[in-house]
């Protein structure tokens, strides 16, 4: 799967775009009273994406959703990778994350929790995001609350800047990444009909023509320990729960000053 790229040529509108709530670009004003807004604009493109994909949110197809000529909405988003940058972080500004001052769980760890389950929901309620590569992120509202968001909760800790930096970014990527996996499940299961438990149903040769106990004992010593048990989604979810609170440990035994684990 090739990843949609966000990043657009003219920084400078895209970044007033995302900023528009706070003084930045606004609508059109020239000629007439203008019909839409960017909020609808956005608001319209991923209710399209939302049930078709992220290549269906085309200007045109978004235009025609509105009632309104495709070349008006470049009058209010250049293109559609700026409207993208728009749609990725209108979606990460739904997460509704503690901002400075506002009322959180008092325990770090399930500070965290929040941040990894209403993340989670983000790629649940929108799996299209997996098709957005974050490698260079929109610089929008919604991308800076996570990161302040996720930066407060290691730096509440008494870290140093730079591991307080590293331990947020850590925590984030690997959130993410997960709620990717899971966004890209549930598309490839809205696309092709087919469960993830009818997928490795159908592959149940596999295990009597093509796996051998010789060249893979550690996996056989693993199924016969029952490591395997459960669903594909039971056991993604304890995988990525296990990470997700080994990680942890590590940064509270950094916190404690507890040295013995490398």
């Amino acid at each position: 799967m090739t990843a949609e790229r966000s990043g657009a040529e003219n920084i400078d509108r895209t970044l007033a775009l995302l900023w528009r709530a706070r003084g930045g670009a606004g609508e059109p004003t020239r000629g007439r009273r203008p019909t839409l807004t960017v909020e609808r604009i956005v608001a319209a493109a991923i209710t399209v994406a939302d049930a078709d994909g992220l290549a269906a949110a085309s200007m045109h197809r978004v235009a025609k959703e509105l009632g309104a000529g495709t070349m008006t909405l470049y009058t209010y988003v250049p293109g559609k990778t700026e409207l993208v940058d728009l749609m990725v972080d209108d979606v990460l500004v739904e997460r509704r994350l503690p901002g400075p001052g506002e009322p959180r769980p008092a325990d770090w760890r399930e500070q965290v929790a929040l941040y990894a389950s209403r993340t989670g929901d983000a790629y649940r309620n929108h799996p299209w995001l997996c098709e957005v590569s974050r490698v260079r992120p929109p610089l929008g509202p919604g991308q800076l609350a996570g990161q302040e968001y996720l930066l407060s909760i290691m730096d509440g800790l008494g870290l140093p800047p730079r591991d307080a930096v590293a331990a947020a970014n850590g925590i984030g990527t690997y959130v993410d990444a997960n709620a990717a996996l899971g966004a890209e499940n549930t598309r490839l299961e809205r696309s092709t009909g087919q469960s993830t438990e009818a997928w490795w149903h159908q592959r149940s040769s596999f295990w009597e023509n093509h796996f051998t106990v010789e060249g893979h004992p550690a996996i056989n010593r693993a199924w016969l320990g029952g490591g395997f048990g459960g669903t594909a989604e039971a056991q993604g979810e304890a995988a990525y729960e296990f990470g997700l609170h080994r990680m942890l440990d590590g940064i509270q035994a950094l916190v404690s000053g507890d040295t013995s684990s490398p």
